[in-house]
């Protein structure tokens, strides 16, 4: 997974020139191995066509931006990304010049995906990079309402409002829908006045741990509510190259994800009074690089893939590894969010509680 994943994230460049992002298909194995694009591609076929959500965004600098005022005047384009993501900071450039030549029918926005990238390095790469457009880190919304499946994401919508384009690469095709979404508005398909929100319920420490069914690698089902478990749960938010991809662009990540990884497996052996989840985030990732990553970290955990991203943003989990300590009642005790060496003696307590 290691190798071939890097190949994903680091060749974007190559990819311009026919040279594709690989990501494992997550059918069979003998299945063609799909494209960043095609992730993207697939990530949006149900997207394409429908009204583009109405929410007010806010930038780094506190400015506010109401997408559904601008539906009907302007094309907008939203381009998701990430400080620690290198195809995305390839196309840093093109984004750039996009913006700079916009003109007053075309919203250019810069969605950071707000995972491991808090906002003094998002403000830093900014400055390093001078670039202008306004920024805004993702609260899960916008990443939930454009299926966000890799970085970078571009989002092209209409001047009618509704999502004409969802690709990877700074291509023509993108190139072409940045076009096509200025055409003027017909006369005879006037905008729906619908509010297209997304809403998602946010548990903290204190609440009653939500009803979550997931389905595990090795194709078992974690029920949150079972009436036949009376032991502490713990739940790993985690990112399968996180150890690796991350160690030159945020080596202290890295190491925390090891950390975790490490105590993790540890515990699982020893405490078998407490039920443990892995979850993965999804983006740039498949069940087979989580079966990978299972195969070669030995997490010694269950491990679901969080795919849409619907566990992430329903505990605001912005940053990996982090931690949700769940005691016998269901209840939420404790949220750790990287290394932390009283995790043993915490578990041991909830345990006898």
């Amino acid at each position: 997974m290691r190798k071939a994943l890097r190949k994903r994230l680091l060749a974007t460049l190559a990819a311009f020139v026919g040279t594709s992002i690989v990501i494992a298909a997550a059918s069979t194995a003998a299945a063609r191995e799909t494209t960043g694009e095609e992730r993207a591609e697939i990530a949006g076929q149900s997207l394409i066509g429908s009204l583009a959500p109405k929410l007010v965004l806010k930038t780094i600098d506190g400015q506010a931006i109401d997408l559904g005022k601008l539906y009907g005047k302007k094309a907008v384009y939203l381009k998701f990304w990430a400080t620690w993501c290198a195809p995305c900071r390839e196309q840093m450039p093109h984004f750039e010049h996009v913006y700079e030549t916009a003109g007053p029918d075309l919203a250019v926005i810069a969605v950071n995906i707000g995972l491991n990238d808090p906002l003094e390095d998002v403000q830093k790469f900014r400055s390093e990079s001078r670039i202008k457009m306004p920024i805004v880190i993702d609260d899960g919304s916008l990443g939930e309402a454009f299926h966000l499946r890799v970085t970078p994401q571009h989002v092209v919508i209409g001047r009618n409002g509704r999502i004409l384009y969802v690709g990877h690469l700074a291509d023509q095709r993108l190139e072409d829908a940045l076009v096509a979404a200025r055409m003027p508005v017909k006369t005879d398909s006037p905008l729906s006045s619908a509010d297209v929100s997304i809403k998602t319920a946010f548990y903290r420490v204190g609440d009653q741990l939500p009803e979550i069914s997931a389905q595990t690698l090795d194709g078992a089902t974690f029920r949150s509510r079972d009436s036949h478990v009376n032991r502490p749960t713990v739940l790993v938010f985690m990112d399968a190259f996180c150890e690796w991809y991350l160690e030159t662009s945020r080596p202290t990540v890295a190491k925390r994800c090891r950390a975790v990884r490490e105590q993790v497996a540890t515990l699982a052996q020893e405490r078998t009074n407490v039920r443990w989840l892995g979850i993965a985030a999804g983006v740039w990732t498949t069940r087979d690089d989580l079966s990978e990553y299972r195969d070669k970290a030995k997490p010694n955990i269950p491990l679901t893939l969080d795919e849409s991203g619907e566990l992430f943003r329903t505990f605001r989990v912005k940053s990996v590894p982090t931690l949700l300590i769940v005691d016998t009642t269901g209840k939420i005790v404790r949220r750790i969010e990287g290394f932390d060496p009283q995790l043993p003696v915490e578990l041991e307590t909830v345990a006898r509680q």
